[in-house]
């Protein structure tokens, strides 16, 4: 299975995105975290993907891209999540920063999000299912 993490304050579009993975990615293993520090811990090398919301209390995505780097993540493994208009997250993590800076709630984002979501699915059916 591919590994994701998932660091979002927001509780209730924490646990959306968690149901909507878990049942259309069933190939993907999510695990979620509320509060960013203690997501800190569940960040490592072996992740396939990051999500990570930009602006939370205590830490903000930044740091936490930051720190999952220095972890030995893969900067093309992390994306970041904000509700802040696109322009603004392009602007403040330009390209190459990290996968990808998503508007949660815009729906040209979310099909983004979608078609990398199913593109570690197919990874792992080109796998044998072995992923």
């Amino acid at each position: 299975m591919k590994k994701i993490l998932i660091i979002d304050d927001d509780a209730s579009f924490l646990a959306m995105l968690e149901e909507y993975v878990r049942e259309n990615f069933p190939a993907l293993r999510v695990t979620t975290c509320a509060d960013p520090v203690k997501g800190l811990g569940a960040i490592s090398a072996e992740l396939d993907l990051l999500l990570v919301d930009l602006e939370m209390p205590g830490i903000d995505g930044s740091k936490i891209l930051a720190y999952a780097t220095a972890q030995g993540l893969s900067k093309t493994r992390v994306i970041i999540l904000s509700g802040r208009h696109a322009d603004y997250l392009h602007q403040r993590f330009p390209m190459g920063s990290c996968l990808a800076v998503l508007n949660k709630y815009e729906v040209k984002q979310k099909a983004v999000l979608e078609m990398i979501f199913g593109s570690l699915q197919r990874q792992c059916g080109q796998q044998g299912g072995n992923c």
